[in-house]
């Protein structure tokens, strides 16, 4: 398939004014494909040539101006047209197939009900997959839906839809869009609604997730309502789309995706059993991070892909400060939940070789596979975490104001970083563009290292750099307290511009502890000096601030990473101290970090067991802690580590028997599956069970659970099956594929798996050649032998690496999955 090239898209963006799109589409066809129909208003500058784009099942007819074109000129997913100097108007009338991997217009059929349902998410190129169109972010145009829906359908879309006395569904006109943002979502949905500012607002879900949906109802809109007009109150520019609806839709790829006036989250999110206060505020926080796209990538537009950073490191970045700013009465503080999982996601990935700048230089992203390729943790986690540090260097009431001139600039049209650098230095004496060039145009992480001086009365600091970037930091200097030796108390937080040429004087004697970045406004990584690792490890729960907890948890974890601190180590730390932690994001990230990166990667085989006994023991710590029922969310985090590091099937089973862990909680859907997954692992389940377990629950996670535990059983019959469903026959929809993948390598069965390491890398190949990116990645992500750690999974990768018929989203997704193998072997090796 063609992709776009950037010079393509600037010669045509040269020669095309497009107008206006008129999108008819009828959902009555059939279980397998749709028809479209689209008629484009447009403007040749001059006389030339150029293309429209569509991917269609079958291309019925196509006019320009009246007179047809022959279907047969289409060429793989261009159709040519020679254009005179004027108005024109193309009319293209398709059959186009409906998705199973969550591209284009994706349908799902709900099996609790049967009820079907639709929706589109047209990122990067899939508006191909559903109508004819100029296709690139920079030829804006007005967009009239129109949908043939069957009975008892609603249709939702950009903006507010009504039914006809006909039976036919229209949206009304949007304002100036990008191809990439039409969205349509319709099926028999349960709605909720309300109306706020003026504006009617709708949150949206497939009629089986009705009660969970109505029981979050007042808490997803209450979130929705402040996160509006906290927005309002720092951005001058009104909403500026006639409706606000969020549907929660099911097998998403994404997290959400903002399109205007309809975002579309993954219904994950409509809960249906117990979660943490920290699994609502990720909710809280995504919902925070779309709106904030509906100025900054909606009303104001990337004009190119290398831009697609921006969007997303703003929104990432307001997501959490406006959660944090308009929901403090519910959540604790958003910025130690992005500490502990999104900057680590976001240090992790700078450091591997497929790291890139922030923002890339144009040249990087020549066409739109390349820039489908930058949708990581540099993106989003650095992204953001550059943006926060340059609101602590330039203020925040000058970094506003730059947005709002950036705003009022550019609305409905497009934009670059150069002018986005460009407004936030009208607003401010600091040197921008100087900053953006250190700190986006970069790659990798910089490591900031104290050397303590001085003498009993005095002490000296340098910190010492390696790296390029300048870091506006705090420097926490904690005391032992006198009373409780385990804890500590706040001398001083020193601030600093790093580098500094002369060292600087912290109060008194030699502190205790001396932690560089307290409150994590900066991006590096950070190490402690002897005497401050010692007291860390002895006293980290006793920290007085969650936050700086979470610097301290980050930087164990990256010298383990590294090399510097034996894995076993950071599991004795955290045995010592979550016990104690009150921090709920924390528990969470470290739990995390100490299962599926220590015990899975980066310990030995023979040494995962006790990694694991630990883990269980730890969390039987929690669980006795939690006895009193005064934090749920903490005992429901224990009981699943217990779950998931249970090397002994009994105690499990025995919650699954009594449908309740012992003082609570109960064993709802999602720990049921929890469970039988882990009992699969173990060997102590059979197929029987798992039919018994999925005639109970025959929702959509009911089946996905099946599908992992089927995957997951240790026995040559199942594994065969499992990786026929995956590789041998391309029926599978996103999210089972996902759950086969995850049911099918297991470290406790390396041995039953080992024949399957060299099976992966053609099988995933020919995948991506017949399934596209979107399951390219998830193949890479999950389908990937990641357990198999040993110099010739290793080699065998590389030589695979060498294939070129391998497309550009597996390829950079194996890059990364050997770094990792990379860097556990060495730190196996080191340790």
């Amino acid at each position: 398939m063609s992709v776009l090239t950037r010079d393509e898209a600037q010669t045509r963006a040269q020669l095309l004014d497009v107008h206006h799109y008129r999108v008819d589409l009828d959902l009555t066809t059939g279980d397998e494909t749709f028809r479209s129909r689209s008629a484009i208003r447009f403007t040749a500058r001059t006389a030339g040539d150029t293309f429209v784009e569509l991917k269609p099942e079958t291309l019925h007819t196509a006019t320009l101006d009246g007179e047809p074109l022959d279907p047969g000129a289409l060429d793989d997913n261009r159709l040519p047209l020679s254009l005179t100097e004027g108005e024109h108007t193309l009319e293209i009338s398709t059959t186009m197939r409906y998705s199973r991997t969550g591209e284009g217009m994706h349908r799902f059929t709900d099996p609790v009900d049967g009820e079907t349902y639709v929706y589109t998410q047209l990122f990067m190129e899939d508006v191909q997959r559903v109508f004819a169109a100029f296709d690139q972010p920079d030829l804006k145009a007005v967009f009239e839906v129109g949908v043939d829906a069957p009975e008892g359908w609603t249709v939702l879309a950009n903006g507010i839809t009504e039914r006809r006395p006909d039976g036919r569904w229209t949206a009304a006109p949007t304002p100036l869009l990008s191809t990439y943002f039409v969205c349509v979502a319709a099926g028999p949905w349960h709605s909720v609604r309300t109306e706020h500012a003026g504006l009617p607002f709708g949150i949206h879900c497939r009629r089986s997730l009705a009660p969970h949906l109505d029981a979050d109802a007042d808490e997803i809109l209450d979130i929705t309502k402040a996160c509006f007009d906290r927005f309002h109150e720092k951005f001058e520019e009104p909403y500026p789309f006639d409706s606000y609806d969020q549907a929660f839709v099911p097998e998403f790829n994404a997290g959400a995706m903002e399109n205007p006036g309809l975002v579309t989250f993954r219904d994950e999110f409509v809960y249906r059993s117990a979660v943490t206060v920290t699994e609502r505020q990720t909710r809280a926080m995504v919902i925070a991070h779309e709106m904030a796209h509906m100025w900054f990538g909606d009303l104001v537009t990337l004009r190119w892909w290398d831009d697609i950073w921006l969007n997303e490191s703003f929104a990432e970045y307001m997501g959490y400060q406006t959660v944090n700013e308009a929901c403090s009465d519910r959540f604790p503080d958003t910025w130690i939940d992005f500490g502990v999982v999104r900057k680590a996601w976001g240090y992790d990935a700078d450091q591997r070789p497929s790291t890139h700048p922030v923002a890339p230089d144009p040249e990087a992203v020549p066409d739109t596979a390349s820039a489908l390729l930058n949708f990581d943790g540099i993106s989003y986690a650095k992204g953001a975490s550059a943006l926060r540090q340059l609101v602590a260097w330039m203020g925040e009431k000058d970094f506003l104001a730059g947005i709002n001139t950036h705003f009022a600039r550019h609305k409905f049209g497009n934009a670059t970083l150069a002018d986005f650098i460009d407004n936030l230095a009208s607003a401010t004496d600091r040197d921008v563009h100087g900053w953006a060039e250190q700190w986006l145009r970069t790659t990798g992480v910089d490591t900031l290292t104290p050397e303590l001086g001085g003498d009993t009365t005095r002490t000296t600091l340098t910190v010492r750099r390696d790296g390029s970037r300048p870091h506006r930091i705090a420097i926490g200097v904690y005391d032992r307290d006198l009373l409780d030796t385990k804890r500590l108390v706040l001398r001083a937080r020193v601030e600093a511009d790093i580098p500094h040429t002369t060292p600087l004087e912290l109060p008194g004697p030699r502190p205790a502890l001396v932690v560089l970045n307290d409150g994590d406004l900066t991006y590096a990584k950070v190490r402690l000096d002897p005497n401050s690792l010692q007291t860390a490890r002895r006293c980290l729960s006793g920290i007085p601030d969650a936050l700086t907890r979470a610097v301290v948890w980050n930087t164990l974890r990256d010298m383990v990473r590294d090399g510097e601190l034996a894995p076993e180590a950071y599991l004795e730390t955290a045995h010592t101290h979550l016990p104690e932690e009150t921090d709920l994001a924390l528990v969470q990230g470290v739990l995390a970090f100490a299962r599926l990166q220590i015990a899975d990667h980066l310990l030995a085989p023979d040494q995962r067991p006790a990694a694991l006994a630990l883990i269980t023991s730890l969390a039987r710590d929690l669980i006795r802690r939690t006895e009193d029922g005064d934090a749920p969310g903490l005992r429901l985090t224990a009981v699943r580590a217990f779950i998931g590091s249970a090397t002994q099937p009994d105690t499990i089973a025995a919650w699954l028997a009594e449908d309740t862990v012992p003082g609570g909680p109960e064993t709802d859907p999602e720990l049921r599956w929890r469970i039988l997954a882990r009992l699969a692992v173990l060997g102590a389940l059979d197929e029987a069970a798992i039919d018994t377990e999925l005639a109970r629950d025959p929702s959509a996670t009911g089946q996905e659970g099946a599908a992992r535990c089927r995957a997951a059983l240790p026995d040559p019959q199942a594994k065969a099956a499992a990786w026929s469903r995956l590789f041998d026959s391309d029926d599978l929809s996103n999210y089972l594929f996902t759950a086969t993948a995850q049911g099918f390598w297991q470290p406790e069965q390396d041995e039953l798996l080992k024949d399957y390491v060299a099976r992966f890398y053609p099988a995933a190949i020919a995948l991506g050649d017949r399934r596209g990116p979107a399951m390219s990645e998830a193949a890479g992500r999950h389908a990937f032998p990641a357990h198999m750690i040993d110099r010739e999974s290793l080699a065998l990768g590389e030589t695979h690496l060498r294939d070129d018929t391998m497309i550009p989203a597996l390829r950079r997704k194996l890059v990364d999955q050997l770094d990792d193998l990379r860097r556990a072997l060495r730190v196996r090796t080191e340790a």
